[in-house]
């Protein structure tokens, strides 16, 4: 480095009275380390050469040798040292002659970023001792022959994360020498779920191979009536995939020192997933226009988005919550924090915090739009991440919620946790970071309120249930969904649920007691309805059933509204309006259907082909308004993958990729994706359309090249349909 940039490169980052350094917070950047650091001034006869000199390190890197086998990194395409922190990890130093202890002094030396220091650790000295301490930084050899000695090194179970840069140093009599900058040493420490001094422990080896060294997952969609399923590939040792992630905390300003602890790891990633007030990796987009960007729903998986922020260092576009939650689960994989993406069906998002969401009826029953604020997703996808909270009282250790999608702004970021289920569960909202937001997502109740002429607000119906009805994540490993409420919640309406929620008042989280407001339930008569299971393009009915339980006559005026909803419940159009009157005798029931045809929805029909329908009745006789609301998703056709030619690792294969339009209309602009991790990395076509019934069929050639169960993931995207999936489970045997 010339002068002249070296002293641009210090006017850039101006020092002020408060550090004698500038911040570190890049894992990329390096200082020059002299390969001779003489104690004064050197005699004349001084040779180096006279000394030890290392001609050789041998680093054990490769995926079929001891260390990559025994600290679980094998899988990662990287062909540098990949170790975990607490465990200790293999080398051999070749010297120029053979090692004498009593005479010859050696250390190892581990620095990271620009300005390495010891207190900071990033700059780690090694004496080679005779025994390793647990847990602790140290080396010892472990076999001497010839010119070379073995040694076991020790990394810290607390030391921070990412990539080292190793360097030998030789005490002579006048210099320390110390061996050339070589990149092929480079190591990589990462979080350890085997060490039991490392912060992000996990005790159960069927969680570890599935939470840090699974590399494809499912993300569970739909609605609580319809759960649907679909692959997502987080690729999380896919080739430079690694450095992406370390490139994520650069951006983030992670100070180096801090990066060896998980909570503040999680706490800047999860406001760098997403582009909001740091330019971070995702841009956001919920409104059904994609231009310049890629379509939620065509993602298969994280390695593209990654990839292509790492190379551009802009947002990419465009993401939803289950891109986010997927992306962000393989940047904790990656540095091997315990993670899951989980989905809340039914998730509220509450804008002021109040566990009250609240609908405003107008005159005829119909929600007022310009009035209601709170919206109810049909379902929200987060992240959890194991690991010990010391800095919380015992006990709130575990699974932390830990969330990327930008909903509300945390100490002024977007951003949100990590926040202890253990404490959402219990009510402890008190506790560090964003718990009252998540325990708002997951129990806040629906108030359906009038506002009367005189702007009193007259409550006509709470809904206590609806909220949070079940949150679920991936099994172990299987594909099938684990139902995950109970850590979250007690069972409604238990004393311990009515305790949890008293404490969580007491700490702050708002509620309004249902004693300050009118409101009185109507319990004559009982309305439901049902929506009838519909494949996209057909039409479909809608049956609303009144029970009247009095001994009365009863008049109803009722009114249904069908709305094409975004999956955050925000609502695009009202495409269905249908008012009648009915009669209802005395102890009887009575059922109406209303039937809705293709032609009303598929115009405005959004990508998750989600409807919302909103039924209000106002009882005549009493003036009482009986409220309901369900949201339904259509059938949307998939994707078949097929292969062709014998499943070897590296040798040849086919993928057949099939679909048929369904629709009574010609598909535009027709974009497919296929990925599988180990198998063949993203590759997608452009077809520019698919007549109605017509079926398109896409052949792609491939070498796989790891052995084992993989998945193929493809996905459809167009102008008129997206969310269209297909996946298929190969066995590719070994050669």
């Amino acid at each position: 480095m010339s002068e002249t940039t070296r002293a641009n490169e210090e006017n850039k980052k101006p020092l002020n009275g408060r550090r004698a350094l500038p911040p570190n917070y890049s894992n990329e950047e390096e200082n020059e380390v002299p390969e001779m650091d003489p104690f004064g001034l050197i005699p004349r006869g001084f040779n180096p050469k006279d000394y030890l000199r290392v001609v050789d390190i041998y680093m054990f890197k490769e995926p079929h040798e001891v260390n990559k086998q025994q600290h679980h990194t094998d899988k990662y395409y990287n062909p540098r040292l990949i170790v975990r922190r607490g465990q200790p990890f293999q080398i051999r130093i070749d010297f120029n002659r053979p090692y004498r202890p009593e005479t010859d002094k050696f250390w190892l030396e581990f620095l990271m970023g620009r300005y390495p220091q010891q207190n900071k650790g990033t700059y780690i000295p090694i004496l080679v001792g005779n025994v390793l301490k647990p847990g602790e930084w140290g080396a010892k050899i472990t076999h001497r022959e010839n010119n070379s000695i073995h040694l076991s090194v020790m990394p810290s179970a607390t030391c921070i994360i990412g990539k080292f840069r190793l360097y030998v140093a030789i005490l002579t009599p006048f210099a320390i020498l110390r061996t050339r900058r070589n990149p092929a040493t480079d190591t990589y420490i990462l979080f350890n779920p085997w060490c039991q001094q490392d912060a992000v422990y996990l005790d159960d080896e069927r969680e570890r191979e599935e939470y840090v060294l699974n590399d494809v997952g499912i993300v569970f969609h739909g609605n609580i009536e319809d759960i649907k399923s679909r692959s997502w590939s987080y690729g999380q040792f896919e080739e430079t995939i690694l450095d992406a992630c370390l490139f994520l905390m650069d951006k983030a300003e992670l100070e180096l020192s801090g990066r060896g602890n998980p909570i503040k790891i999680c706490r800047v990633a999860s406001a760098v997933i997403n582009s909001r007030d740091d330019n971070g990796v995702i841009a956001g987009s919920w409104n059904n226009s994609y231009d310049y960007g890629v379509a939620p729903s065509a993602w298969t998986g994280s390695v593209d988005i990654l990839l292509e922020y790492y190379s551009s260092k802009e947002p990419v576009r465009y993401g939803q919550c289950w891109v986010f939650a997927g992306v962000f689960n393989t940047f904790l994989r990656c540095l091997g924090i315990p993670a899951r993406l989980i989905t809340n069906y039914s998730s509220a998002h509450d804008n002021n915090a109040n566990l009250r969401l609240d609908f405003f009826l107008d005159d005829e029953g119909k929600v007022d739009t310009k009035l209601t604020k709170d919206s109810v997703w049909n379902y929200h996808c987060w992240n959890e991440a194991w690991m010990t909270r010391p800095d919380l009282p015992v006990g709130f250790g575990g699974w932390q919620v830990v969330d990327g999608t930008p909903q509300e702004t945390s100490d002024g970021m977007y951003r949100c946790g990590p926040a202890s289920v253990q404490a959402i569960k219990h009510g402890h909202v008190c506790f560090q970071f964003d718990a009252p937001f998540v325990y708002a997502e997951v129990n806040s109740d629906i108030f359906f309120s009038r506002m009367e002429k005189n702007g009193t607000q007259v409550v006509e119906k709470i809904d206590t249930t609806h909220i949070g009805q079940l949150i679920v994540t991936k099994e172990v490993g299987g594909d099938g969904m684990m139902n995950i409420t109970e850590e979250y919640k007690f069972r409604e309406g238990s004393d311990e649920e009515r305790l949890a929620l008293e404490t969580a008042v007491m700490y702050g989280v708002k509620k309004q007691t249902t004693q300050d407001i009118q409101y009185q339930p109507q319990t004559d008569i009982d309305m439901d309805f049902q929506v009838q299971k519909a494949v996209l393009g057909n039409d479909f009915k809608v049956t609303i059933t009144f029970r009247n339980r009095s001994r009365n006559s009863y008049t109803v005026t009722a009114y249904l509204s069908g709305n094409i909803v975004f999956y955050t419940g925000v609502t695009k159009s009202e495409f269905k309006k249908h008012s009648f009157n009915a009669k209802l005798e005395p102890s009887s029931s009575r059922s109406f259907d209303v039937v809705v045809k293709s032609s009303e929805y598929m115009s405005d029909l959004l990508e998750q082909a989600s409807f919302h329908f909103f039924v209000t009745a106002r009882i005549n006789e009493t003036g009482k308004i009986l409220a309901m609301q369900k949201a339904t998703i259509l059938e949307i056709p998939t994707l078949r993958i097929k292969t062709k030619g014998e499943l070897v690792a590296g040798r040849e294969m086919s993928v057949i990729v099939e679909f048929t339009n369904p629709l009574k209309q010609t598909l535009e602009n027709v974009t497919l994706r296929l990925e599988g991790p180990g198998v063949l990395r993203t590759i997608k076509k452009e077809f520019r359309s698919i007549p109605m019934n017509s079926t398109l069929t896409w052949e792609v050639k491939c070498i796989p090249m790891r052995p084992g169960l993989r998945k193929l993931i493809a996905s459809l995207n167009s102008d008129a349909l997206r969310h269209v999936y297909g996946e298929l489970n190969v066995q590719i045997q070994k050669p």
